[in-house]
């Protein structure tokens, strides 16, 4: 009985949490550090000698963010790959 209530204390508070957090977010499309978007803007060419701005800011000023997005769906696609290859077994069993 102890832990049930524990457990649901926990997840009110976890509800609680997040739904006080959303009163916090800035509003849809209104960010609030624009330096950084405008610092990319002015410099992407300067920096990266790219004509398309979309390109230097993906692969060379957040390169990083994109291996790691990268890594995440190459994971995921093997897991999909080795269910249907491994996970499904034959028919009839």
């Amino acid at each position: 009985m102890m832990v049930k209530n524990l457990v649901v204390v926990v997840c009110m508070g976890l509800i609680f949490s997040f739904m006080l957090s959303v009163f916090f977010f800035p509003g849809f499309g209104d960010w609030e550090n624009k330096s950084v978007a405008d610092y990319y803007l002015r410099n992407a060419f300067k920096e990266t000698n790219s004509a398309n701005v979309v390109g230097a800011i993906v692969w060379d000023f957040r390169s990083f963010d994109t291996l790691g997005e990268e890594t995440v769906l190459f994971t995921a696609a093997i897991g999909v790959f080795s269910l249907i290859m491994f996970g499904l077994g034959k028919e009839g069993e």
